[in-house]
């Protein structure tokens, strides 16, 4: 479990650092599986590398990100982040997520994202 710990410390200090495409490289498995939600999957390194691309190419400000919470069991890891930045598509973004990742050796498997996606109500003027 040890190893666990340090390799998502590792995997975190590097999205934190704006490096989450090296994490990418690094700790992803050439056949992962990751989810946003209950949406289907995004299945191998390739389609997964794409979306990450896509992803942090349309962020025009990343105004926050941090990890707030970290935990590790057999295989798995969990990671709360909290996230601040404006997507061009998207417009605005605040919100917590929390990222299950499971892990094989050195290598994340899957990985699934968990967070609120319907857009918080307006008050009224």
């Amino acid at each position: 479990m040890d190893k666990l710990l340090q390799n998502i410390r590792n995997l975190n200090q590097l999205v934190l650092q704006g490096k989450a495409m090296e994490a990418f490289e690094q700790y992803y498995d050439e056949q992962v599986v990751m989810q946003e939600n209950a949406l289907p999957p995004t299945i191998g390194k390739t389609a997964n590398r794409q979306r990450e691309l896509e992803f942090f190419g349309n962020v025009t400000d990343l105004r926050a990100i941090r990890a707030l919470d970290v935990t590790v069991g057999d295989n798995v890891t969990m990671v709360v982040w909290h996230y601040d930045y404006t997507h061009r598509e998207w417009g605005e973004k605040n919100y917590t997520q929390v990222s299950v990742q499971h892990w094989r050796g050195d290598k994340i498997v899957r990985e699934q994202f968990f967070y609120d996606s319907v857009p918080a109500p307006v008050a009224a003027v």
